[in-house]
């Protein structure tokens, strides 16, 4: 869940997940860009009190405010800042940890900023929170492994189809592209595909809630993993399960 304000060139931005399980401000602190560079393998790293993606220096915090269950970085400038001012606070509260920028200040315009910088925030944020959450308690009964793989082939073998009444040439390519629309679109939606609900069962995220549009987009683009790994490989980095809702 997230949200998003603009007032006199200010950014309010908020992003929340599901967690009965309270964190210390010491492990939102400690674990909230570690999990950035897990997810990016690297490329987005904290180096001292910069943010950096690559060699470049994007955000630049000052020294942050912990509490028991928080953790708050002030905005001291980088790239993609207009100017010093805001902060990035963490929070473990009411059932939630809810990562909150206010007072920030985008180098961007806003146009562009809505359109690249923001989307890929809240993609990120909500990865870097679900993994802060963490894979316990889980979010409802497994889904037979058997069941899964009975519903992909339910939902390849349509995708299948598609492509071959629509596509009179290239139709690996036709194929392909029909599946990533196909599940990007209905993991995002709903969670459910068509051999997802005639196997009874449903792609949620780790907390239970509905599954993102950056989440289905990583799901769908590392589902080959899987095949090699002989494991949910894209669901452990998708942050993502499989349940069966009607054993609920």
């Amino acid at each position: 869940m997230n949200d998003m304000r603009w007032m006199d060139g200010e950014v309010t931005v908020e992003d929340r997940v599901h967690s009965t399980r309270q964190v210390s401000g010491e492990a939102l602190r400690d674990g909230f860009f570690d999990a950035a560079a897990v997810l990016s393998l690297g490329l987005i790293r904290m180096s001292g009190g910069s943010l950096q993606v690559g060699p470049f220096e994007v955000l630049r915090f000052d020294v942050p405010a912990t509490t028991s269950h928080s953790v708050s970085w002030p905005i001291d400038g980088g790239v993609l800042a207009g100017g010093p001012g805001g902060y990035l606070e963490i929070r473990s509260t009411d059932g939630q940890i809810v990562a909150r920028v206010e007072g920030y200040r985008p180098r961007l315009p806003k146009p562009i900023y809505v359109l690249t910088q923001m989307p890929f925030h809240h993609a990120l944020t909500r990865l870097q929170l679900l993994r802060l959450r963490g894979r316990r308690p889980v979010p409802g009964v497994p889904a037979d492994v058997s069941a899964r793989l009975t519903a992909g082939a339910i939902d390849a073998g349509i995708c299948a189809g598609i492509a071959l009444i629509a596509a009179r040439r290239r139709r690996v390519r036709a194929f392909l592209a029909i599946a990533a629309g196909y599940h990007v679109a209905a993991w995002s939606a709903s969670g459910w595909t068509v051999g997802g609900a005639i196997m009874r069962q449903r792609v949620v995220s780790i907390d239970g809630s509905r599954p993102s549009f950056g989440q289905a987009v990583l799901r769908f683009a590392t589902l080959p993993l899987a095949g090699f790994r002989l494991r949910a490989v894209h669901d452990e980095v998708a942050s993502t399960d499989v349940i069966n809702p009607h054993e609920l």
